[in-house]
């Protein structure tokens, strides 16, 4: 049995950024019923050397537009990573939610062995057939970035569990 390239990209997408905006609306009320700073939350780390809970979620965010996008051979749409709060995190999730939700699975299936090319030009180039870029690059870098902003969140005491992270499927 087979599975199709858009059963594994656009419904996990989904799934996931719904579940991020869920965790991101406990972090905030979080913050507001603990009277903490939202940027306590919002520029936290698990380590100094970590990128910060927003840039987790911007990062997170690039990958499941740009995997989608990619896939189906479209121009990536481009953000310009200005989020300051917990709103302009949801807004672009609310953004990258309404373009994904504009692909078809036709656009996608038949499209496992399309060249993919990232940093094209730099050393950094690399190859993908279209499957191996989702499963092998695409999926696994949207979800460590998921991952670790529920991580950080979980760390700095919102109370989020697997459910959460799970969101709903």
């Amino acid at each position: 049995m087979s599975i199709s390239l858009y059963a594994a990209s656009v419904p996990v997408f989904k799934q996931m950024l719904g579940s991020l905006s869920d965790v991101l609306n406990k972090a905030e009320a979080h913050a507001k019923a603990k009277n903490i700073d939202p940027d306590a939350l919002l520029q936290a780390r698990l380590y100094p050397d970590m990128f910060p809970l927003i840039r987790q979620v911007q990062i997170a965010v690039d990958f499941a537009k740009g995997v989608s996008a990619r896939l189906v051979g479209v121009e990536v749409p481009v953000y310009e990573d200005t989020e300051r709060t917990f709103a302009d995190l949801q807004a672009l999730l609310t953004k990258v939610q309404a373009f994904i939700a504009t692909i078809e699975p036709a656009q996608i299936d038949g499209q496992e062995g399309r060249e993919i090319v990232t940093r094209p030009g730099t050393p950094k180039e690399k190859r993908f057939t279209g499957q191996s870029y989702l499963l092998t690059y695409g999926l696994p870098q949207f979800f460590f970035h998921v991952t670790t902003t529920y991580a950080i969140l979980r760390h700095n005491g919102v109370e989020v569990g697997k459910r959460d992270f799970m969101g709903a499927f």
